[in-house]
């Protein structure tokens, strides 16, 4: 399929935060466009899924590391919430 083809690596993970960000734009662009075919469009979603997932996936794992590495006032590393993390949504 042709619109597939249009997609680089469309099946292998990016490699960082913003190139997934990147292709999840690049997948929305496509799917405004109204261009697609049905079948096209769905699986340019399946796609977006599969990124908005990963962009997720990568944000929990740098909130992760940024709460283990805050320094406190003494200079040890010490835990400390992330402003906005999950325990400030309600």
């Amino acid at each position: 399929m042709a619109d597939q083809d249009s997609m680089p690596d469309a099946g292998a993970p990016p490699q960082d935060f913003a190139s997934t960000l990147e292709r999840l734009e690049a997948l929305v662009t496509r799917l405004e466009s109204g261009e697609l075919s049905l079948e096209a469009s769905l699986t340019a979603f399946e796609q977006g899924v599969g990124l908005t997932r990963e962009a997720q996936r990568r944000l929990d794992a740098a909130e992760l590391k940024v709460r283990s590495l805050v320094e406190g006032g003494d200079g040890e590393l010490e835990e400390a919430p992330f402003p906005g993390g999950a325990e400030d949504v309600r």
